[in-house]
C-alpha cells in the first residue's frame, strides 16, 4: 500500500529511466507500481526502455509525459549525461546488468560519473530509487544540497 502523503509532491522533477535488457521487466514492474508517483513529472528514457514504459502505461490508463531519446547503445546514455551535464535532470533511476558485458560500457559509466560529478541522485536498484522518490527533501525549500568538493583531504 502506497501512503498517499508520499503520493503528492509539490516539485515536479525530470526523472531519467534507464535499464538494461535483462532489466527492463524490473524497470516496468517499478514503473507502473510508481505510476501515481512517476505521472507528476517528466520522465526521459533511453529508446526501448521509454517505449516499454509507455505501452504498459497506456495498458494501466496512466497519463505521463514521457521523452525518448536513443536506445543506450545508440547513444540514450550519453544524451541523458548531456542533459545531466546541463542541469536538466534532477534524478535518475539506472537498473544495471551486472551480470553481463556491455558493449557500451564507456557510455554508461560516463552517466555514472557525471551523475556523480554532477550531484545528480542516481539509484541502481529497486530499493534505492524507492528511497530517493518518497524522499520529503525534494520538497524541502530550506534543504539545498551540498555541491561536491573536489579538494585533497589534508590531516590536521
Amino acid at each position: 500500500m502506497k501512503p498517499k502523503e508520499l503520493l503528492k509532491m509539490k516539485t515536479r522533477l525530470k526523472i531519467a529511466l534507464v535499464a538494461h535488457d535483462a532489466r527492463k521487466a524490473d524497470m516496468v514492474e517499478w514503473a507502473v507500481y510508481n505510476s501515481d508517483m512517476l505521472s507528476q513529472h517528466r520522465l526521459i528514457c533511453t529508446g526501448t526502455t521509454g517505449l516499454l514504459i509507455q505501452q504498459a502505461f497506456e495498458e494501466a490508463g496512466v497519463d505521463a509525459e514521457i521523452e525518448r531519446k536513443s536506445s543506450g547503445p545508440m547513444g540514450g546514455d550519453a544524451e541523458i549525461a548531456a542533459m545531466v551535464v546541463n542541469k536538466q535532470i534532477d534524478f535518475c533511476i539506472f537498473l544495471i546488468d551486472d551480470l553481463s558485458a556491455n558493449p557500451h560500457d564507456a557510455d554508461i559509466q560516463m552517466l555514472l560519473r557525471q551523475c556523480r560529478i554532477h550531484n545528480i541522485p542516481i539509484a541502481c536498484n529497486r530499493y534505492s530509487a524507492d528511497l530517493m522518490i518518497t524522499s520529503p527533501l525534494w520538497d524541502d525549500k530550506e534543504y539545498i544540497p551540498k555541491a561536491p568538493q573536489y579538494v585533497p583531504f589534508k590531516r590536521k
